[in-house]
């Protein structure tokens, strides 16, 4: 069993997506283990972001991060990040598969409705960012 973070991003809490984005989840069989809705600060997002603090999109990505509530969730299952991450498409919609959210539902590489974990190390690090242990199934 694995765990992964997934964040609704601000154009898709506005878009009214966040159903249907859990909805895509749980019809492929992952597990929603916890899920809150938060409206991160500007210095909340540059830390959680904080990986990509040199490149030149993150002030862009930190403040749209911020511009809006999000909805952060731990999902589980089998492969779960690579199944997750399947279901999301590629972070450019342009370049996204045909039935993903992104290809679906998002604007830009920025504005792309959802977030997913990349890795296994990252997973743990994102979640503990968000969930503390009493906040998890």
């Amino acid at each position: 069993m694995e765990s992964t973070l997934s964040i609704v991003k601000p154009d898709g809490v506005s878009k009214g997506l966040i159903g249907e984005v859990i909805k895509r989840f749980e019809s492929a069989g992952i597990k929603v283990a916890a899920v809150k809705m938060l409206h991160l600060t500007k210095k909340t997002a540059e830390e959680f972001y904080a990986v990509h603090r040199e490149r030149p999109f993150f002030d862009s990505l930190t403040g749209f991060m911020a511009s809006g509530p999000v909805v952060v969730m731990v999902l589980e299952g089998e492969e779960v990040i690579r199944r997750t991450r399947d279901l999301m498409g590629a972070t450019d919609p342009k370049d996204a598969d045909e039935g993903t959210i992104r290809k679906d539902y998002a604007s830009d590489i920025e504005k792309n409705i959802v977030h997913g974990s990349d890795a296994v190390d990252t997973a743990r690090e994102e979640i503990r960012f968000f969930f503390s242990g009493l906040e998890m199934i």
